[in-house]
């Protein structure tokens, strides 16, 4: 029995080092690269998502210690590509609804367009409300723990016709995953959706099934679902929608309510993200669920949130890469990020573009799978919030004049998403400076997407180097390139 258990192990390691081996060997011909394409978007220029360039590469030599260049190894693969999106929240379905219907047409085809816009693959919404909801509401009346009134007829005004609209835009498919902020409230210890408070364990069971039939009735309208988190922001008591769980309380609801429960239900091919929080306490949160095997067999992966730089502005990045390198059987996604604080004046501010940017290439390049902006549409006061807390999205509707204001981040997250595509795969990429930020990735149509990063104020001469072949970029300042080839 041992031996035969030594074979299979044998075997089940021989093709996956046989199918990573075809794919770092993909066929790739240096002699067969050429003809290159470059799209800009820079800061004090009319350039947004522009092709500036059309070049060919050369046989490349040594470059100089005083030149800047950027590596590709196209034979270093890493993590496959899910897709870049955002959330289809309460507040963006509302907005949607109050813009002339031009201005609704021309919303779906900028966000799910591949030809015409940037490409969304990926979407996230709420399990009812969160704070970007006009109010508080769940799918049952108070104090039903048989579920018996669950209903998601409040969705059905709003919301589920706005995802609708995304899927048939995006082509008919799109990657759609659910998140709560909160349990009802006569599930909670402080009974209340809001100020945190923790799920009472007499309703571990029914939370479970909650879920379920939230996944099976947003089904039932046409409308798949993907996956969920377990909760949004776990350690964070705000004044709107939360629930607290510790990394041992969110590791044993999983292993022993809702992963069973959705096995039970015939619901196991949807994928259960854990922690969906910020990357400060991110290796805690995955130290202790993924070390437990009764617990990560449930877990498809880790999500998280940016927002524990807002103080200081200084990103752990690293902390992801440290759960790339420790569970690198599970995936990694960006479940949430937004600018804060919302102000009129700041709409083309080109920093809030850049947090963007840096974001996404440190954490594509330490192992994430996938990226989910916030709200992927607001009106011109930053909300509609019922706590009045109010940011900033990548497009916003001035409900005043009918009119959508597209912010410098849609054009940074489209040098991503339009560009790289579900199943692309990220190459071994490296700036020879650090003013130059860069990642790649290798499309299953055999393109290849390397995306530059200038965050400084001088003008970048580069060499792009893709294996011994080259060839001569120039970046603006403060600008984002996408370099197809």
């Amino acid at each position: 029995m041992e031996i035969k258990s030594f074979l299979i192990v044998l075997f089940a390691a021989f093709v996956c080092f046989a199918q990573e081996r075809s794919f770092n060997s993909n066929d790739f011909n240096q002699e067969k690269l050429n003809d290159l394409t470059m799209y800009s978007t820079a800061e004090n220029t009319d350039l947004r998502l522009t092709k500036v360039l059309q070049a060919k590469f050369k046989d490349g030599s040594q470059p100089l210690e005083s030149e800047i260049s950027v590596f590709v190894n196209p034979n270093k693969v890493f993590q496959e590509f899910i897709g870049i999106g955002g959330a289809a929240t309460d507040a963006s379905a509302e907005v949607f609804a109050k813009l002339p219907a031009d201005k609704q047409k021309e919303f779906m085809k900028a966000y799910f367009s591949k030809e015409e816009g940037i490409g969304y693959s990926l979407l996230r919404t709420n399990i009812h409300s969160c704070d970007f909801s006009s109010n508080s509401y769940t799918y049952i009346d108070e104090g039903d723990g048989d579920l018996k009134t669950f209903s998601i007829d409040h969705d059905k005004q709003y919301r589920i016709p706005f995802i609708k609209q995304a899927i048939k835009s995006a082509g008919g498919f799109i990657l759609l995953y659910a998140s709560p902020w909160s349990p009802p409230a006569f599930m909670k210890d402080n009974n209340t959706m809001l100020q945190g408070g923790k799920l009472l364990p007499k309703y571990h069971q029914t939370w479970a099934d909650y879920f379920v039939k939230f996944i099976n009735s947003y089904e039932a309208e046409g409308i798949p679902i993907w996956g969920v988190t377990v909760q949004n922001e776990p350690m964070a008591k705000q004044r709107w929608e939360s629930c607290m769980y510790t990394a041992e309380e969110e590791r044993d609801f999983l292993k022993n309510f809702l992963g069973p429960t959705f096995v039970k239900a015939g619901l196991a091919d949807k994928n259960i993200i854990v922690w969906d929080h910020n990357r400060d306490l991110i290796n805690q949160r995955a130290n202790t669920i993924l070390s437990d095997p009764e617990a990560a067999k449930y877990a498809w992966g880790v999500g998280f949130h940016w927002y524990e730089t807002w103080a200081t502005g200084q990103p752990m990045f690293e902390n992801v890469g440290n759960v790339y390198e420790s569970f690198p059987d599970k995936k990694l996604l960006f479940t949430e990020g937004c600018v804060e604080k919302f102000d009129w004046e700041k709409l083309q501010y080109w920093p809030n573009a850049e947090r963007y940017g840096r974001s996404m290439i440190n954490d594509f390049n330490n192992g994430t799978v996938g990226w989910t902006d916030w709200n992927i549409l607001l009106d011109e006061t930053g909300g509609p919030n019922h706590k009045n807390n109010l940011c900033f999205a990548p497009i916003h509707a001035n409900l005043k004049t009918g009119e959508l204001i597209y912010t410098p981040s849609y054009y940074y997250i489209g040098h991503f998403s339009k560009f790289i595509r579900p199943n692309a795969r990220r190459l071994s990429t490296a700036s020879s400076r650090s003013q130059l930020l860069s990642t790649s990735f290798k499309n299953e149509d055999g393109s290849f997407v390397t995306v530059l990063m200038n965050q400084s104020d001088d003008k970048i001469k580069c060499n792009l180097f893709v294996g011994s072949k080259v060839c001569e970029l120039e970046i603006l300042p403060h600008s984002m390139n996408s370099v197809i080839y």
